[in-house]
């Protein structure tokens, strides 16, 4: 007979919780985690997990796919918490699962032509066209470019230094000399918005991996401050303190999307086209493939090698029959 199983103040969730942040897994998989783990238990009748196991994970992962029809990538998440849960907190080995993993499609990336990106920029100002240019110009994702901290702007280098980014893996790309100036100017104001915090008792910011333990006083440098602080105070989920926390990623995603339907593009396309256009046109312009690897973070040379698909014009580099008639 299974135990009723409640969900509301979970130690089992909080234990979840724990493990997560001691193993340094940011914000955004633990509140996806803890989600999932949820409706896995709410799934089959608050059922402890201890009491289930491959027979019940494989129904949950059937029915968010046939009830739901969630993606691969949604599905093979869900099972990642759930495997989760169960070698790290439960300790039962459920490894064999590997016939449960959701086969993600193989898709050609959407990628801008150079003229397509200057009539998005056209349509940014301010802010969004500094944090534009630093997609396309530096090929960083949306959240390394938001996460950005004074200190990973090196202006006399031209490079900015991308820490923790995809794999926790740091690396080195370049700051285009386009934005150097206004980059500056922008700095400037973010400056005295953490002035005016320190002076009303504020101007704290977070710090990873335990180094405002560390270093008590370095959560309120200048150069630990985000290079795109929102516009409000927030409490901080972790440590309940107020701080100014990076800018939302809606903010910049609503932003460029109504940039490319002014810019009249009938693609679909977001933040991470400028990433994509980055790579595409740097290929076009003869830069080595391994070279583009390293300033895109990539693990492998095969993940990158996708560029080389969309440079290949007319299916592969094939003339049409239909133009030869």
């Amino acid at each position: 007979m299974s135990i009723a199983y409640s969900t509301k103040r979970s130690p089992l969730l909080n234990r979840v919780r724990s493990v997560l942040r001691m193993k340094h897994y940011s914000i955004r998989t633990e509140k996806a985690y803890v989600n999932w783990i949820r409706k896995f238990i709410l799934y089959h009748n608050k059922c402890h997990p201890a009491e289930m196991g491959k027979a019940e994970i494989s129904q949950f992962l059937t029915h968010l796919a046939v009830d739901h029809q969630v993606a691969a990538s949604t599905q093979n998440q869900a099972l990642c918490a759930i495997i989760f849960l169960y070698k790290n907190i439960l300790k039962k080995d459920i490894d064999d699962l590997g016939f449960l993993w959701a086969k993600k499609p193989k898709r050609v990336p959407v990628v801008f032509t150079k003229k397509e990106v200057r009539a998005v920029f056209a349509q940014l100002s301010g802010t969004y066209w500094i944090m534009a240019n630093l997609l396309y110009g530096a090929g960083l994702r949306l959240l390394e470019c938001l996460r950005l901290r004074v200190q990973d702007i090196d202006f006399e280098y031209k490079q900015i230094i991308v820490r923790g980014g995809k794999g926790q893996k740091d690396r080195t790309t370049m700051l285009p000399d386009r934005i150097k100036v206004p980059l500056q100017e922008h700095l400037l104001k973010v400056k005295k918005m953490h002035e005016k915090d320190l002076q009303s008792g504020y101007g704290e910011v977070y710090l990873p991996f335990a180094l405002e333990r560390k270093y008590p006083n370095a959560a309120k440098d200048w150069k630990w401050q985000y290079v795109f602080p929102a516009s409000k105070l927030s409490v901080d989920p972790h440590s309940g303190k107020k701080r100014r926390h990076h800018l939302d990623e809606s903010v910049l995603q609503r932003a460029i999307r109504t940039a490319i339907i002014k810019a009249g593009i009938h693609k679909n396309a977001s933040c991470h086209t400028l990433r994509h256009s980055f790579a595409t046109h740097l290929l076009q312009d003869g830069y080595d493939i391994r070279t583009i690897q390293e300033l895109l973070g990539h693990s492998s040379v095969e993940i990158t090698m996708i560029y080389t698909h969309i440079i290949n014009k007319g299916g592969m580099g094939v003339k049409s029959p239909a133009d030869n008639i």
